[in-house]
C-alpha cells in the first residue's frame, strides 16, 4: 500500500518542476529538490536507528503521519496544474488498466524473484523459476502493449529522445550504487562490528551533509562545464570510493566508515542535478508527464534492485569466501598452527583451565574465519557495484555534445 499510493509522488514532483520552471531555471530548481531526493534516503537510517533505539519500531511509520498531514495541505494550498495538464483532464484520457496491470505484474514478480532468490536457492526453487518467467512475460507484454495501444498509460515514444533515453540509463546506475552502498555499510557495521541501530546510521549522516554541500558547487560548475563531463566524472569518482570501501578489515573505526560513505555521497553530487538536467532538456512538453513517470520508475526499480541483488550477493560470496578460506583452516598450514598457538597462549595469560585450552583456541580460530569470510564478503560486493559505476561511464559520450554545454546551455 505504501508502494502504491506513493509510487506517483517522485514522478508528479518531476513533472511540477519541468512545468513551473523555464529551461534557464530548472538546474536550480532540480538542486534544490536533490537536496531532498538525495539526502532523505541517506538521513532516514539515522532517524530510524534513533527511533528503534529509543521508542519503538513502529514510530518509522507513525513519524511519517504528520508529515504526510502538512504535505497535503500544504499541496492543497501551493500546488496547481498548468494550463495543458488542465486540459489533458478535461479530455477524460482514462486510465490503461491492460497496460498498468502488466507493468506491475512483470516488475512485480522480478522484484519478488530477486529478493527471494537467495533464500529459496534461485533457480533450483520452482516457485524463483515461476516468478521469473511470469515476471519476464509481463515485461514483454507490457512492452509490446504498449507500442500498440491508443492510449498507453506511458507513451514509449518518450525513448526516441535520445537524452531522455540516456538520462534514464544514467539514473537507473546512479540509484543502484545509491541504494545498494546505503545498505551494505550499516548492514557490515551491525552484523560484523556489532554496532547498535543509531551509530549504524550516524555512519550516513555526514555523507548527508556532503551532498548539500556539493549540490550548488556542481550547479556553478554546469555553467562552466560541459553536463556530459561532470557525469562522466561523478561516476568515476563513484567507481573510485566503492574501491576504496572494499578496503574492509576487522579493526576498522567508525571515523574511517564515514570517510568511505561520504566519498560515495560526494560523487552523488555530480549526478542527479546534471543527470535530471541533461534528460528533460530535449524532451517535448507533451511527453513531460510520461517522462518523469519513466524517469523515476528507472531510479526506484533499480535502486530496489541495488538493495535485493546486494544482500543477496553478500552472502553468496560469504559462502564462497568461506570455501576459499577453509583450505587455510587444517593443522596442515603453519598460519592455522601458528594462530592457534597463540590464543593458547592468551587464554592461559587470562587463567583459562589447561584442558579446554586448545578447544577454547580453536573455536576462537573458527570465529575468525567465520567473520573474514563475511568482511571479504562485504568487500567483493562493493567492488561489484564499482566495476557497475566504471561501466557506466562510456555511457555519458551518447549525451549530445551540443546539449551537454555548459555556459550559454539552455538547460543551466
Amino acid at each position: 500500500m505504501q508502494g502504491f499510493f506513493g509510487g506517483g509522488l517522485q514522478p508528479s514532483q518531476q513533472a511540477i518542476i519541468l512545468d513551473t520552471f523555464p529551461p534557464a531555471k530548472r538546474g536550480a530548481a532540480f538542486g534544490v529538490t536533490a537536496v531532498a531526493t538525495i539526502v532523505a534516503p541517506v538521513l532516514g537510517p539515522t532517524l530510524g536507528g534513533y527511533l528503534v533505539e529509543h521508542l519503538d519500531w513502529r514510530w518509522i511509520f507513525f513519524v511519517n503521519v504528520p508529515v504526510g498531514i502538512l504535505a497535503v495541505i500544504l499541496n492543497g494550498i501551493l500546488v496547481q496544474d498548468p494550463p495543458h495538464e488542465q486540459a489533458k483532464k478535461n479530455r477524460k484520457r482514462g486510465i490503461d488498466y491492460i497496460g498498468l496491470s502488466l507493468i506491475v505484474i512483470g516488475i512485480g514478480c522480478l522484484q519478488i524473484a530477486v529478493d527471494r532468490g537467495e533464500d529459496d536457492g534461485w533457480f533450483g526453487s520452482p516457485f524463483i523459476v515461476t516468478m521469473t518467467i511470469i515476471g519476464g512475460l509481463g515485461v514483454f507484454f507490457a512492452i509490446c502493449w504498449l507500442l500498440i495501444a491508443k492510449k498507453p498509460i506511458i507513451d514509449l515514444d518518450v525513448f526516441r529522445d535520445k537524452n531522455f533515453a540516456i538520462g534514464c540509463i544514467l539514473i537507473g546506475a546512479m540509484g543502484f550504487a545509491l541504494y545498494a552502498s546505503a545498505v551494505i555499510i550499516p548492514q557490515f557495521a551491525q552484523n560484523v562490528l556489532g554496532y547498535p541501530a543509531l551509530q549504524s546510521g550516524l555512519i550516513l549522516s555526514p555523507g548527508g551533509m556532503v551532498v548539500i554541500v556539493m549540490i550548488p558547487l556542481v550547479g556553478q560548475l554546469m555553467k562552466i562545464v560541459q553536463t556530459r563531463y561532470i557525469v562522466m566524472f561523478g561516476f568515476s569518482l563513484m567507481g573510485v570510493a566503492l574501491m576504496y570501501s572494499s578496503k574492509l578489515s576487522p579493526t576498522i573505526d567508525f571515523k574511517t566508515l564515514v570517510i568511505m560513505r561520504s566519498l560515495q555521497t560526494a560523487a552523488l553530487g555530480f549526478l542527479f542535478v546534471p543527470i535530471s538536467t541533461i534528460t528533460y532538456l530535449t524532451l517535448p512538453q507533451k511527453y513531460r508527464s510520461d517522462g518523469a513517470a519513466m524517469f523515476s520508475m528507472f531510479r526506484n526499480v533499480f535502486g530496489s534492485l541495488g538493495i535485493s541483488l546486494s544482500t543477496a550477493a553478500v552472502t553468496e560470496r560469504r559462502q564462497a569466501d568461506q570455501a576459499h578460506l577453509s583450505s587455510f583452516m587444517t593443522p596442515l598450514r603453519q598460519g592455522y598452527n601458528t594462530f592457534v598457538q597463540e590464543s593458547e597462549h592468551t587464554l592461559r595469560t587470562l587463567g583459562r583451565a589447561a584442558d579446554s585450552v586448545h578447544q577454547q583456541a580453536v573455536s576462537y580460530t573458527y570465529q575468525t574465519y567465520m567473520k573474514q569470510a563475511q568482511i571479504l564478503a562485504y568487500g567483493n560486493v562493493f567492488q561489484y557495484t564499482a566495476i557497475i559505476a566504471f561501466l557506466v561511464v562510456p555511457f555519458c559520450f551518447l549525451i549530445s555534445a551540443k546539449t551537454a554545454q555548459g555556459g550559454g546551455g539552455g538547460g543551466h
